[in-house]
């Protein structure tokens, strides 16, 4: 007997059991899609070192990476950094 087999039966057996699989197979899928985006979008994190070693050096000041902002303007920013 399968794992998913069992986990219909008790979803037949206990409808009230429904919604605790929606919420916990929801909140599973949010964490896996946040990681990801975490993975692919975020500066620190290099996947191709031979192209594109430092990759924090080709933000410019006003591209906004972080998820949510809550008082930065990232389109009024100037630049206070110098060039490598």
């Amino acid at each position: 007997m399968s794992m998913f087999s069992v986990v219909r039966k008790q979803m037949k057996s206990h409808p009230s059991l429904i919604p605790l699989f929606i919420f916990i197979g929801g909140g599973a899928t949010m964490s896996m899609l946040y990681l990801a985006r975490l993975a692919l979008k975020n500066p620190d994190v290099s996947w191709d070192r031979t192209n594109n070693p430092e990759p924090w050096n080709k933000l410019g000041p006003n591209q906004q990476y972080k998820f949510f902002s809550v008082n930065t303007d990232y389109s009024k920013l100037k630049k206070d950094r110098p060039d490598f």
